[in-house]
């Protein structure tokens, strides 16, 4: 092998750089293990919540604390926190939502409401045309508005030919022009909600946060990994954006009044200070310091307002300013609290009755690192409206100021005009506040009246793309779009917890099986291999580190098949290695002709890029974990390939140079699958006929009995219950058929007290509200198992020590339609590129029906077992998602090993042309026979492993790929090559 120095050098390096990212970590989980100490220490009572405040308090107070120090480079917690390897909500705890802009809403808003008959009833047509359609809302309104307008225009000035949208759409202008005007409106609402969310999440909280666009769908993913209060994560993301203008009070006006606040705040405080003796250092008493906490003083510093607020206190008429104080951004909450009392709001003069106080929109860091935050003071009134609502504004835009610097510059209607020339009149010499969702994004001062109806936001530090971002926001006011949640995935941190443990125990029980069983079929040979796995397992981890990727329990799934499937490179190589030394070649080149092109190299690229082929229509056409699944699958491929044919290359080259004798079995391997010659086209027939009535069992069952749909493919809403004691699954469902109406479906899921209640209950109804009258109508049909277990307990999120729900699933019918159809999308396109594929590299089409028709064999099976044996499982065998990725894998590992064979068919082909085609194929197929069982039974190790040992959730995934492997392997030698070898015109020729 060329280059030896070039791939050990890289090898090595890149080892090294996997360590170093993974060390990160290390390093956080470290730090988050610390705060669930200290978090515990402080809520004796085990109060979920509490426990949750107190590990953020130690986590914000060593955000800015080095926690390691490499010399060269010093990191904080913060900084380990963002190279850490994210972990999805099924490992981690969260919620995972799709959002739907809703464009009815939009549509409404641009038409002011039109009360024109036809633009409603096209309105109400495409609400009922949406349940069972994948077109977006635009295309089904203007398909049902061209059904019914006759001589009506959508330009027509009851309807968008209004004088708001005069400059965009001229009277009767035609309809197709008008929709490319809608269209790029409703995406500018889009982009304004999802800057608007996005600005909402960064401020929530969350570590390693995921936002997306949904192509121009108008729909919205939101991932927050970690997020325990999904009640507030709810109430964030669904409401509706809010633009006002408001004048604010000065310093100077607020400043006394924050003096006598700070006094009376004292006082209110002086019975929370605890006056402790001096006691022995200990780590508890380092965090309470580190956290600004009395822990090792006879006497406590009086708390005041001040402790926690900094007023910008105004000593002459130069120093008045908007802002009238700041925080840190971990006290935001306390000094809410403080200034919302009543004893301290009382203290309030007439002329400040009416205040509010809002906070910027954007922190900064002060002297000492910490983040702080700026507070203004708000000229409210009685009614709690503002002086200028955001509908006013016309446009928005990104600009620069005559020092070439960014601002933003509005735009306003004729009303908007009048107010903001009276509202800026009033205020000359003052200040002006624009604010977002109660967050202040500019107060600048004002200098003269503004009368011509355009204004600019400009400020000393703000940055292109936040002048641009604000603009966009600013468009909130504009086209008030609602988003309501259409799909919704929440996993309680327990539950993630739990997965957690359960896959390090599959995971390391599938490394130790693999382990052993290369050392046992191959010896030294094997232990090498087992090296490069080793290697591998490093490489996929420091990558998914190194590209922020996200770490998901399929995608631990996905790993653990790649461990499987790796070997089965380091098979195919040991195996034809065999081959060459039992034709007595010499080790030397038996080793190069194993791992050359002639040798084991083409199968190895045929296979593996087959299987990729899988991986990246999984990926495309896949949502959240499956995404997961993919991107673990095409990565564990990639360095599968390099480690198995480069550093087993390496440990091999060494040994064989040291003169060590390498036999590539043991002595209890030795004789395996040698010299096997069995005539597998003559049994062609009956495995024809004992597939045929697998088959159509299973199709009959198919359309008798059914298929068990998940809630992602048919709507509804899924929610795993824990409960302290054993419960009836019988009882529950009719005990909550009270509850819903009609009796969900309610099964035991994992241990005997922990159930899975799915139900379609108001499914159809929107608004979260409804999702609120579910959950409440499930607690109050629950009661009566659930023992002393309240309400808030109940809900999902927070670590849960009792009774509650631990994970929940909502999918609305509308995304679940979009799911199926995009499912099986995934299913036919990875098809027709296979075929494409084994088309274009074989050079015969019977070689492509050869493996479509086992592919198709293979899924009919699975699908026909999961139909028989759904309602007697002791696990979930839903069709959904996740058994789409599982079928996919099916048939990228059915192909791998169909490939590995048609390849040597191949071979013989070329180096047999005087054989018949009959004794070829043969022949092929059973000088493979011993990679083929070795592989499966390898692969078939590692996926009972996690079956056995892994989460619940993945139990039913895992059942379909086991199923899979065994109908795979089979496929291949019994429907795969007999069907190429029929539909052969060579065959018809030797016979």
């Amino acid at each position: 092998m060329q280059n030896k120095g070039l791939i050990k050098v890289f090898a090595i390096l890149f080892g090294l750089v996997s360590l170093y990212q993974l060390s990160f970590t290390f390093l956080a989980n470290k730090v988050e293990d610390d705060a669930k100490v200290y978090a515990k220490s402080k809520t004796p009572d085990n109060n979920a919540r509490q426990r949750a405040t107190f590990e953020r308090k130690f986590l914000d107070s060593v955000a800015n604390k080095e926690i390691i120090d490499l010399g060269v480079a010093q990191y904080t917690y913060d900084d380990v926190k963002d190279k850490e390897m994210n972990l999805g909500l099924d490992l981690k705890g969260g919620i995972n939502a799709i959002l739907q802009v809703s464009v009815k809403e939009v549509l409404k808003s641009l038409a002011n409401d039109s009360k024109n008959v036809v633009f409603n009833q096209a309105l109400t047509a495409a609400d009922e045309a949406q349940k069972n359609s994948n077109a977006t809302y635009l295309d089904l309104f203007f398909t049902e508005f061209e059904k019914i307008a006759g001589a009506t225009k959508l330009s027509d000035p009851s309807i968008f030919g209004t004088k708001a949208l005069s400059e965009k759409i001229k009277f009767d202008e035609a309809n197709a022009t008008v929709k490319e005007t809608l269209q790029e409106e409703i995406n500018s609402s889009i982009g304004t909600a999802f800057e608007v969310l996005r600005s909402r999440i960064d401020k929530f909280g969350v570590t390693q946060p995921n936002i997306q666009r949904i192509g121009n769908s108008g729909r919205i993913q939101i991932e927050l990994p970690g997020a325990k209060d999904i009640e507030r994560v709810t109430k964030l993301i669904t409401s509706k954006a809010e633009l006002q203008f408001w004048e604010v009070y000065t310093n100077a006006e607020v400043q006394n009044y924050f003096f006598e606040a700070n006094g009376k705040v004292a006082e209110i405080l002086k019975d929370d200070t605890v006056v402790q003796k001096v006691k022995d250092s200990t780590k508890t008493d380092d965090i309470d310091d580190l956290l600004g906490e009395e822990s090792d003083s006879t006497n406590v510093a009086q708390k005041n307002l001040f402790t926690y607020l900094f007023p910008n206190v105004a000593q002459s008429q130069q120093q008045m300013s908007s802002l009238v104080a700041q925080a840190r951004v971990l006290d935001t909450a306390k000094v809410n609290q403080l200034l919302k009392n009543k004893e301290v709001r009382a203290l309030l003069p007439n002329e400040l009755k009416y205040v509010k106080f809002l906070w910027d929109y954007k922190s900064n860091k002060g002297a000492d690192g910490s983040d702080l935050i700026g507070l203004y003071a708000i000229k409210g009134s009685r009614s709690g409206k503002a002086t200028i609502e955001g509908d006013v504004i016309l446009d928005a835009a990104q600009v620069f100021d005559q020092l070439n610097k960014p601002e933003v510059s509005m735009t306003m209607n004729s009303s908007g005009t009048k107010q903001w020339a009276k509202m800026t009149a009033d205020n000359v010499g003052g200040f002006v506040a624009v604010v977002l969702d109660d967050y202040v994004y500019t107060a600048p001062s004002v200098n003269q009246a503004i009368t011509g109806g355009r204004t600019s936001i400009s400020g000393g530090t703000m940055t292109v793309a936040e002048a641009e971002d604000i603009s966009t926001v600013l468009k909130a006011g504009k086209l008030p779009a609602a988003a309501r949640i259409i799909q919704a995935e929440v996993v309680g941190p327990s539950l993630g917890q739990e997965s957690i443990n359960a896959s390090i125990s599959s995971f390391g029980l599938a490394i130790i099986l693999v382990l052993l069983w290369m050392i046992l079929y191959y010896g030294k040979a094997g232990l090498y291999a087992d090296i490069a796995l080793a290697v591998n397992i490093l490489f996929i981890f420091g990558i998914l580190a190194s590209f922020n990727a996200v770490l998901t329990l399929p995608g631990i799934a996905g790993i653990i098949l790649t461990i499987g499937m790796s070997v089965d490179a380091n098979v195919i190589i040991f195996e034809r290695i065999k081959e060459s030394l039992g034709f007595k070649k010499g080790l030397k080149q038996s080793v190069d002709e194993g791992f050359s092109i002639k040798g084991a190299l083409s199968a190895i690229i045929d296979a593996n890029i087959t299987t990729l082929l899988t991986g990246i229509i999984l990926y495309v056409f896949g949502t959240g974990p499956i995404k997961g699944f993919a991107l673990t699958l095409m990565i564990g491929i990639a360095t599968s390939l390099f480690t198995a044919v480069f550093i087993t290359r390496l440990l091999i080259d060494r040994a064989v140079n040291k003169g060590s004798n390498l036999t590539f079995n043991t002595s209890i391997s030795k004789g395996w699958f040698q010299n096997i010659n069995i005539e597998f086209l003559k049994k062609r027939k009956i495995a024809y006929i004992i597939s045929g009535a697998i088959i159509v069992a299973g199709i009959v069952s198919i359309f008798s009995i059914g298929l068990k749909q998940g809630v992602d493919f048919k709507g509804g809403r899924s929610y795993v219950v824990r409960f302290d004691q054993t419960v009836s699954a019988t009882d529950v469902a009719g005990t909550l058929k009270d509850a819903f109406g009609t009796a969900p479906e309610v099964k035991t899921y994992g241990s005997d007290h922990q159930l899975k209640i799915t139900t379609v209950y108001k499914i159809d109804e929107e608004g979260q509200e409804v999702d609120d009258q579910v959950q409440n109508a499930l607690f109050t049909g629950l009661k009566s198992y659930l023992g002393d277990t309240t309400y808030d307990n109940f809900k999902p999120g927070f670590e849960k020590e009792g009774a509650g729900v631990m994970s929940y699933m909502k999918v609305e019918p509308t995304i679940a339609d979009d799911i199926k159809t995009s499912a099986l999308y995934a299913v036919f396109g990875s098809l027709l590129v296979v075929f494409l594929y084994i088309l274009l590299r074989f050079r015969k089409i019977s070689f492509s029906i050869g493996a479509v028709v086992a592919v198709f064999h293979d899924v009919l099976i699975v699908l026909g077992v999961f139909s028989i044996l759904y309602k007697f499982m002791p696990f979930d065998m839903e069709i959904g998602q996740s058994f789409i990725a599982a079928i996919l894998t099916v048939v990228g590992y059915s192909l791998n090993d169909t490939v590995v064979i048609f390849d040597r068919i191949r071979e013989f082909t070329g180096t047999h042309p005087n054989w018949k085609y009959s004794q070829v194929v043969d022949k092929a197929l059973s000088s493979t026979l011993g990679r083929t069982i070795n592989t499966s039974l390898t692969t078939l190790l590692v996926m009972l492993s996690i079956f056995l040992f892994g989460g619940d959730s993945i139990k039913g995934f895992m059942f379909a790929l086991i199923i899979g492997v065994v109908v795979g392997t089979y496929s291949s030698l019994f429907v795969a090559t007999p069907v190429m070898f029929d539909t052969s015109k060579k065959e018809e020729k030797n016979n």
